[in-house]
């Protein structure tokens, strides 16, 4: 179960709380940049995109750091644990900070109380795709299906908890079916199974799926976002495509330990709003479908305790699901 206390209010308490006053110099060392993933992946490219850009916002040197398994949580356990002076961060994705606690049940840190919001930096997208032969053309075939064959039509996604489990559990909720979760390790090993016809769906980042929807091995049916996306702009959502109100999407955000003092979270927010302006860096993140964001540490808040809100049935119908 959730805990009692609500998101926004464990968030600003963490980022108020009494602590030692920021050294005026911030930062006056180089900075350590936490990637929750393996070199490669959708964290790490947004890492190395915004990271030079972030070294000259901040006048010193930030360093993209590896730091993967658990879905993210060793990189973030590290961080809630570090010592709460700017110097240690993490690029987090959306799983290892609400569907971390519900997966994990030995976790070692709270990841909405012991890691202080600084900005959401991008949000991304995900496709739902199918197997370019299967007949499928259009979301309401796929609901057809899946009422034709309840409980045996699969989908696949890259893990218990990830957005793309999560999209597939808000498609069952909103069409009123009920699906085959198979997760694989990740979202190049789910597309291989939908392209050998081994599950018949799946909810994946729009960059992964992207070249074989257009060399037509697989057939997209619609965006997950509330909004057509600029990358797909005559792609409808899934919303739109017949199932309203659908609207989830992988998204990544800059944390710093909990008790950062606020001047140093102002501080690096500041950078990551100019770094997310810079029209090279938007457009590095574009052409991979990721949207730039930037928005505050108040802003981020109010994010999360939404994502919350939105997202608490199927976290706790996903945690039930891997037990």
């Amino acid at each position: 179960m959730f805990r009692l206390i609500p998101i926004a209010a464990s968030i600003l308490l963490s980022l108020t709380v009494a602590c030692p006053p920021a050294a005026a110099a911030y930062p006056d060392q180089p900075i350590r940049l936490l990637v929750p993933a393996e070199a490669g992946g959708g964290a790490d490219f947004i890492a190395r995109i915004i990271g030079p850009r972030l070294s000259e916002a901040l006048g010193q040197t930030v360093v993209v750091e590896n730091r993967s398994g658990a879905s993210g949580t060793i990189a973030g356990a590290a961080v809630a644990k570090a010592k709460p002076d700017g110097y240690l961060l993490v690029l987090a994705q959306s799983t290892s900070i609400v569907a971390a606690p519900y997966i994990y049940k030995q976790l070692t840190y709270d990841p909405l109380a012991d890691l202080a919001p600084v900005s959401l930096v991008a949000v991304v997208p995900n496709l739902l795709v199918v197997n370019s032969h299967s007949g499928v053309k259009s979301v309401p075939d796929l609901v057809a299906l899946a009422k034709s064959r309840p409980g045996t039509l699969s989908y696949g996604s890259s893990g218990y908890g990830s957005p793309s489990h999560l999209a597939g559990k808000m498609f069952e909720t909103l069409a009123d079916v009920e699906m085959l979760h198979v997760p694989y390790k990740g979202a190049g090993p789910a597309s291989t199974a939908l392209l050998g016809s081994q599950i018949q769906a799946m909810f994946a980042p729009i960059s992964a799926v992207l070249p074989m929807v257009k060399n037509h091995q697989l057939r997209a049916l619609g965006v997950t976002t509330a909004e057509r996306i600029a990358t797909l702009p005559d792609m409808p959502t899934v919303s739109e495509a017949g199932l309203s109100g659908f609207d989830i999407n992988s998204w990544f955000g800059l944390f710093a330990p909990a008790h950062t003092p606020p001047d140093i979270i102002g501080r690096l927010n500041d950078a990551v709003a100019k770094t997310l302006k810079d029209p090279k860096v938007a457009q590095a993140l574009k052409a991979q479908a990721s949207e730039p964001v930037g928005n505050s540490a108040q802003a981020f808040v109010a994010f999360l305790e939404k994502e919350k809100q939105k997202t608490i049935g199927l976290i706790e119908s996903t945690a039930a699901e891997a037990r």
